[in-house]
């Protein structure tokens, strides 16, 4: 890779990974709440940092994000739920780094056809990524504390799961389908996209 290319990477690099920390510290940057919801726009940047830099990009990114996620835990939980399920390195950075992994394999997958499709397409791919599995890895690994988390029984612990993944999931993804592709053009046009790690 040619010096200056290399430099221009880094540069993006490190810019996602700023926005990464300021959407995790400063409040309504990267959690928005909407009523009872709570909409993660944090795999967005996940997303850009896979489309454009590729697969192991966005997974350093997600795992900036996972990490972030673990110390806040542990320091300033966003929620009693964070407290006790975010402490696990398997719930907080673990899907974050698969989030960049997932969009980054996907949107090689489909650039060559439609750049803009595979760019909506990877960074929903990305943002289910991330729902899909913090959500079942909650359920697979704490279910059997359902009551303490979640004020139900076991039994209704699924359907709950399932109402959040429909009332968050959907949203976060439509979202990233519709902010990546307009971003990642912009950046690919100044000469900013490099997918090729």
């Amino acid at each position: 890779m040619k010096p200056k290319k290399r430099l221009r990477r880094m540069v993006v690099l490190t810019l996602l990974a700023a926005i990464i920390v300021i959407q995790n510290v400063v409040p309504f940057l990267g959690y928005i709440p909407i009523g009872p919801l709570s909409i993660t726009v944090i795999p967005v940047t996940v997303a850009v940092a896979a489309v454009i830099l590729g697969p192991r990009a966005g997974a350093l990114i997600g795992g900036i994000w996972g990490v972030i996620d673990w110390i806040r835990a542990f320091c300033w939980p966003t929620s009693p739920l964070a407290a006790l399920v975010m402490v696990n390195p398997l719930v907080s950075v673990l899907p974050r780094i698969l989030v960049g992994v997932v969009a980054g394999l996907v949107f090689r997958r489909f650039r060559n056809q439609h750049r803009q499709l595979g760019a909506a397409i990877a960074a929903g791919c990305g943002s289910l990524t991330n729902t899909v599995l913090v959500l079942g890895l909650i359920y697979l690994l704490y279910r059997g504390h359902a009551h303490a988390l979640y004020g139900v029984t076991v039994h209704a612990l699924l359907p709950y799961l399932l109402t959040v993944v429909a009332t968050n999931g959907i949203p976060e993804m439509v979202l990233a389908m519709v902010v990546v592709p307009p971003i990642t053009w912009a950046l690919a046009r100044r000469g900013f996209e490099n997918g090729s790690d």
